[in-house]
């Protein structure tokens, strides 16, 4: 039933956003009662916060595994092979992506506030900051290691339905394309 509620939370945050979303109509959608919901989350926030907390298990992963072999490989062909990784991640969990934009500011706002679930978000920021201030790789492909990711999450979440009908898997393949070809220039 949890997982349910974070699922169905997840459709109605992204439909309607985190603040225009009430319990009621989170329970309604569910057939359920609010008591029902009460039982697996106190508030709505603790389901942001659950929403939140799975989407830094899919990049702590990857984040970590760059980490871990960063040391002692290029940091930049490592990218390349964990980029089929990162975006094979995003597609899967396109709807969870879409949702921490979309709610980027009551995220930040209750993020903040819970101090575990700010420590575990500096972590992930932290890394990411990590493996794009290494000195061994320069300011240029700094930067486009910084665009490749930023165009994968752009172009697969396509928030504003820039691509309009594409299909996900032709919008996929053609990142992985162009985000390759942005890293080994």
């Amino acid at each position: 039933m949890r997982e349910r509620i974070l699922d169905v939370a997840l459709d109605l945050f992204n439909e309607h956003g985190y603040d225009a979303t009430s319990l009621r109509e989170i329970a309604q959608r569910l057939g359920v009662s609010k008591a029902a919901l009460y039982y697996h989350f106190e508030q709505k926030a603790d389901i942001m916060v659950a929403l939140h907390q799975r989407f830094h298990r899919i990049g702590q992963a990857l984040l970590e595994e760059f980490a871990a072999r960063s040391a002692e490989a290029d940091p930049v062909r490592l990218w390349l092979e964990l980029l089929d990784e990162f975006i094979d991640g995003v597609v899967a969990n396109r709807e969870l992506v879409m949702m921490h934009q979309r709610n980027s500011q009551a995220l930040r706002r209750i993020v903040g506030d819970t101090p575990e679930n700010h420590a575990d978000h500096e972590d992930m920021e932290e890394a990411l900051r990590a493996m794009l201030a290494d000195p061994r790789i320069s300011l240029r492909q700094r930067v486009r290691l910084a665009t490749s990711i930023d165009a994968v999450v752009s172009v697969l979440v396509d928030i504003e339905g820039y691509f309009g009908d594409v299909p996900l898997d032709q919008r996929a393949a053609l990142v992985r394309d162009v985000a390759r070809e942005l890293l080994a220039a």
